[in-house]
């Protein structure tokens, strides 16, 4: 299985998502206090470099 540049950069938008949504549900659940805002806003954060990669497949 070839792996080109779209390829990759689709595998890491997903991982980025998974990350996101995984600091994201930390600081919802485990960290209630002033270290979940950290961990949501680090979440969001994730999400936005995984858009940014979506919008690069196809482009380089």
């Amino acid at each position: 299985m070839g792996m080109n540049k779209n390829t990759i950069l689709g595998w890491a938008t997903f991982i980025m998502i998974i990350m996101g949504l995984l600091l994201i549900g930390l600081g919802v659940y485990r960290y209630a206090d002033v270290a979940g805002w950290g961990f949501s806003a680090v979440g969001v954060g994730f999400f936005a470099i995984a858009w940014v990669f979506s919008s690069l497949k196809g482009r380089v």
